[in-house]
């Protein structure tokens, strides 16, 4: 199969309500109180491939602005070429922030819609290195009671995922009584993580680095000081009691923002987020600098998408199956992943991300775009 030309993009975007306490979440540095994903359909040959990203609804206007015309009579089977073309497209507009991510949610549609029309999975599609990703179990919202927090966490371990995270640094004094309810709602064996969201200065940083390390055995410590804060996460890092790890990456748009992590020596544990980081193109880029650093590479967030491109990264860590995105995904799609021993499976069977449109169920928290008609919402 050569040449088939890319028809047209579809855009949808959805906002769903949070179910946290008073209809809201927090972590150290924002409160939220639902979550929109920003949907792409691209169509080729009498197929259709999806992607999306969780953003606001102006990077729908980015995707149908700058980017459909783009894409438009481009060959759909190498997604690769067209990502460039975008991000060519876009320098004046802004490459970072808005424009990676709406480069992302394209990118990862047409990556879907090439594996859809070779009648293969997109971890096949991909030059994979493994056939499932671990995951650990993330949520636990600075917001929560302590029952809530502490089910939340067991139910993971009880699911079999050996890892699991919750959010810190927003009300400090608070973290103790938090963290020894969740080790021992987790047990001795499981592999407990936090994350401050860049809430921290580098010394309140290092204090709890070590309290973490030796009162709760906290093996992660994410974005203890703002990701933009390169010499404070090294600083952090450079005095984090071993084996607990410093990572970064989420926010990362293009290849620079990850150079700028690994050059300074910030991180233990790189992330990338598919959604935000250029989609599938741009992972492949990002996992091969953390190749070259010999520095281990792990997913932030979106399981449905994540679960497939991180099978392509050599130096893979694990996937942060977050609550948020792991409920707005299995509402809105039929063929999401569950957890099988700690790990997302790609299905060979289903081809691309697998995933089919639920849009009865999706309709009510539609804020932009309208129901395809069955030619335009054909998934292979």
């Amino acid at each position: 199969m050569t040449d088939v030309p890319v028809e047209h993009l579809d855009v949808h975007a959805f906002t769903v309500p949070t179910d946290g306490p008073d209809g809201a979440e927090e972590d150290g540095t924002l409160r939220w109180d639902s979550t929109t994903m920003v949907l792409v359909l691209a169509h080729a040959g009498g197929v259709t491939g999806l992607g999306f990203t969780y953003g606001e609804t102006a990077v729908v206007r980015f995707i149908e602005d700058k980017l459909a015309s783009v894409v438009r009579g481009r060959d759909a089977l190498t997604p690769a070429a067209s990502c460039h073309a975008m991000f060519t497209a876009i320098r004046n507009a802004g490459r970072p922030g808005l424009g990676a991510m709406a480069v992302s949610a394209v990118d990862i549609a047409l990556w879907d819609l090439s594996a859809r029309l070779l009648d293969v999975s997109l971890a096949q599609r991909l030059p994979a290195c493994h056939d499932r990703v671990p995951v650990y179990g993330s949520g636990g919202f600075t917001n929560y009671p302590l029952n809530r927090l502490t089910d939340q966490l067991a139910r993971w371990v009880e699911q079999g995922i050996p890892r699991v995270k919750l959010k810190t640094g927003r009300h400090p004094d608070d973290d103790p009584q938090r963290l020894t309810a969740a080790r021992k709602a987790v047990g001795d064996e499981t592999e407990l993580f936090t994350d401050a969201n860049g809430a921290l200065t580098p010394k309140q940083a290092q204090y709890w680095a070590r309290r973490y390390h030796e009162e709760w055995d906290v093996r992660w410590f994410e974005e203890p000081v703002s990701s933009a804060d390169l010499e404070g996460l090294r600083r952090v890092r450079d005095r984090a009691p071993a084996p607990l790890e410093v990572a970064a990456g989420e926010y990362g748009f293009i290849l620079r923002d990850f150079t700028n992590l690994l050059d300074h020596g910030s991180v233990d544990c790189l992330q990338a987020d598919v959604t935000r980081c250029g989609g599938v193109t741009g992972l492949l880029s990002v996992a091969g600098l953390a190749s070259a650093r010999q520095i281990d590479l792990s997913a932030h967030c979106a399981p449905a998408v994540s679960a497939h491109a991180f099978c392509a990264v050599e130096r893979l860590r694990h996937l942060e199956y977050f609550h948020d995105h792991t409920r707005v995904e299995s509402l809105l799609f039929e063929g999401v992943l569950s957890p099988d021993r700690g790990a997302l499976h790609p299905d060979p069977g289903r081809p691309g991300l697998g995933l089919t449109v639920k849009w009865p169920d999706a309709e009510p928290y539609r804020i932009h775009g309208s129901i395809p008609s069955p030619e335009h919402a054909r998934f292979s």
